[in-house]
């Protein structure tokens, strides 16, 4: 198997074997050895001789040399399964001495002999590369023996000795001259591929990472499909090892695109796959696509990853899936219209004709779950889904009725009529407690429930269905704490809750500590504490200031809207004091983040209006409806300032607080401003109605809203 000659640019100097220093030119198999001598009955030969008998044999018979002979006599015991024997013969062949000799014969015989000089002829004495290809064969065979014999470290540092021999004679890798069917070439490849497995499966994922690279860097001569395999392999290494293997000097890229961490080395690899895949260079494998989206997805590119989907060319996926994948991504990238819309083109009527895709209905009953315009259109698509999961798909079925209970609880916050609200809220009750009673080991069913509880003012079973919730997710969520403190202040229990919310302070992340920061500034307010309340703010707005120079855009986004909450609160607190000077400076801190928010113009409405300036006031407040119609508390401010403007108001004024019970009727200030309109037009019973549930309403009231 000699190498072959490929075409003008490169030729090898092969001379055939004259000497006993060089290997016989015939392949030797299982079966049997052939020689000039005859045929050797060499089965019953090995299995009663002694391995130096059968050593002499086989260099009396093909002359061959002493290292020649244990390679080819290992090889025999090796494909007969016997490794120990195999491994005994392997070890007397001393690869360390030959090593040098084996790369200077790499060396010399894979030169370019185009243009030659005298000067350039092979010295005497140089190994053939039928030795060196055979010598290498025996490393790569014994390296295979230690693993079967479970000796993986051992058998990788042997598999190591193949790749330093060749790296040592080829430093700038192989040259396009030397034939594919090379046997040299063949154990070459097959060591840089077995090599990186070996040291995973030893248990040191540094130096397989290390091995892939090494494979990498060099032009080895792999063929695109095996090249790909290697490409595959480091990259799924770089993403599931577990351990960041910094790039060694020798391998560094200088540049603004080279990678930073293993993520970003893997997420490149998987590009260059990508495209090769693309490109009809290599055949489609879904690993990859695999790989991509899980690096994609927790590295925040999902805008990137909804790309490469949009590039797979057809026949990959259905329209259904694609789309349903490219739904994920945009949800993803917070982009939930868009994502919307895309499973709206699943369920229309392009695809009647297709079998329905459940996955991409449940996408959209979630969707719609998320925004409160989209809650009817959410309950279709969960209804869609327990129409068509019925007895087929469980997991499907629990889900989907999931969706349905919060789809109901959102539409009865959008409800104009109060039959409609009290169906809906019926519903999501109905829904959530059938779904809890189906399936106890969902915890987000129970956390739905207790929210949707508390929002209905049902603050015992809130509180019980949060506290088990809690309980199985071991106190992990931040949102569990935050409704449990909620829940516990509705019940006027001011203190308790103030105590979990400390106790949720050391449990959570920066952006979430400032928000509970906040939400204990606001329980120290209701429990007329406003020194402990100013500094516990002053607490909140230092941390903001001190990380603003690290944090990702996300918790920018965070910060940004606690820290005008933060100042508008203190102005809130401030007016209440009648510390006017300060309540501006807090206002005025809140519209240099965020002008246009209705809740600035609200703490500017209300800042006029307790110092009696009410058309000044009502001129604030109209901004602050401008920017948002449906803003509660201007809606009510506005009411009051209406009230004192006389009898001519009263109409307007009424029709003002309608609209905020309309929008929200648990509103305990929109009621009790409502009893005291009815009480200026003399209507006591009705008055007393009006505060008698604007009472009930404050007792049950938590110090923000639940959701």
């Amino acid at each position: 198997m000699l190498c072959a000659c490929s075409g003008e640019q490169f030729k090898f100097d092969e001379p055939p074997p004259q000497s006993p220093e060089s290997l016989a030119t015939r392949d030797f198999s299982a079966s049997g050895l052939s020689s000039r001598t005859g045929t050797v009955d060499w089965d019953s030969k090995l299995e009663d001789a002694q391995v130096d008998e059968v050593e002499s044999t086989l260099k009396e018979a093909l002359s061959l040399n002493y290292e020649e002979a244990r390679a080819l006599l290992g090889r025999l015991e090796y494909q007969r399964g016997n490794f120990d024997a195999a491994l005994h013969v392997f070890q007397g062949i001393d690869i360390r001495t030959l090593s040098s000799r084996m790369s200077k014969a790499i060396a010399e015989r894979t030169r370019p002999l185009k243009p030659r000089s005298k000067c350039d002829i092979v010295p005497a004495g140089v190994m053939s590369l039928h030795s060196v290809s055979l010598l290498l064969e025996a490393i790569l065979l014994k390296a295979k023996s230690l693993e079967e014999l479970s000796r993986i470290k051992d058998a990788a540092k042997e598999c190591k000795m193949i790749l330093d021999v060749v790296d040592s004679a080829l430093p700038n890798g192989i040259p396009e001259g030397i034939s594919e069917d090379c046997k040299l070439l063949e154990m070459f490849h097959k060591a840089l591929e077995l090599l990186p497995k070996l040291w995973i499966q030893a248990g040191y994922l540094d130096e397989a990472v290390l091995a892939y690279r090494r494979a990498l860097v060099k032009p080895w001569n792999l063929d695109s499909q095996r090249l790909a395999c290697i490409q595959k392999d480091l990259a799924a290494t770089l993403l599931f090892g577990g351990v960041e293997v910094e790039v060694p000097a020798q391998f560094q890229v200088c540049g603004s695109t080279a990678p930073k961490n293993n993520l970003e080395e893997a997420i490149l690899l998987l590009f260059v796959l990508m495209s090769k895949m693309l490109n009809g260079q290599i055949e489609w494998d879904s690993e990859i696509m695999n790989h991509l989206t899980f690096a994609l997805t927790i590295s925040g590119h999902s805008e990137s990853l909804a790309d490469h989907i949009e590039q797979v060319l057809p026949g990959i996926y259905t329209r259904a899936e694609r789309w349903y994948l490219l739904a994920l991504c945009y949800s993803a990238a917070g982009q939930n219209d868009t994502a919307l819309n895309l499973v709206k083109k699943i369920s229309g009527c392009s695809e009647a004709n297709q079998e329905p895709h459940i996955p991409s209905l449940l996408l959209g009953a979630k969707l719609c779950s998320q925004d409160l315009q989209q809650a009817h259109e959410g309950i279709n698509f969960a209804r869609a889904v327990i129409n068509l999961a019925k007895n087929q798909n469980e997991h499907f079925l629990v889900q989907a009725h999931k969706l349905l209970g919060v789809c109901y609880g959102n539409a009865a916050r959008v409800s104009i009529s109060d039959f409609e609200r009290n169906f809906c809220q019926r519903e999501a009750l109905a829904a959530l407690n059938s779904t809890f009673a189906t399936c106890k080991e969902d915890p987000e069913i129970l956390f739905s429930l207790g929210l949707e509880n508390a929002i209905q003012r049902n603050l015992t079973p809130a509180f019980n269905n949060v506290m088990r919730y809690s309980e199985m997710v071991a106190g992990s969520t931040t949102r569990a704490w935050k409704l449990l403190a909620l829940v516990v202040s509705a019940e006027q229990r001011f203190k308790d809750a103030e105590a979990i919310v400390d106790l949720a302070f050391d449990e959570t992340g920066k952006v979430d500590q400032m928000e509970y920061l906040r939400l204990k500034a606001v329980l120290q307010i209701a429990q007329q504490q406003p020194k402990q309340a100013i500094e516990t703010y002053r607490i909140l707005l230092a941390l903001i200031q001190a990380q603003k120079e690290s944090t990702t855009d996300d918790e920018v986004t965070a910060q940004r809207r606690l820290e005008v909450e933060a100042w508008l609160d203190l102005s809130s607190l401030y007016t209440d004091l009648e510390s006017w000077r300060d309540a501006e400076i807090c206002i005025n801190k809140a519209k240099a983040i965020q002008f246009y928010c209705p809740r600035n113009w609200h703490a500017t409405g209300a800042l006029f209006q307790a110092k009696a300036r009410d058309k000044e006031a009502l001129v604030a407040l109209s901004v602050s409806l401008s920017i948002e119609p449906d803003y509660i508390p201007s809606i009510v401010s506005t009411a009051q300032v209406l009230m004192k403007m006389g009898n001519d108001t009263v109409p307007i004024a009424r029709s003002f607080l309608m609209n905020a019970l309309r929008l929200e009727p648990t509103n305990h200030d929109a009621w009790f401003n409502l009893g005291m309109l009815a009480k200026m037009e003399g209507s006591l019973q009705q008055a007393a109605d009006f505060f008698q549930a604007a009472h009930e309403l404050k007792i049950s009231a938590p110090v923000q809203s639940f959701v």
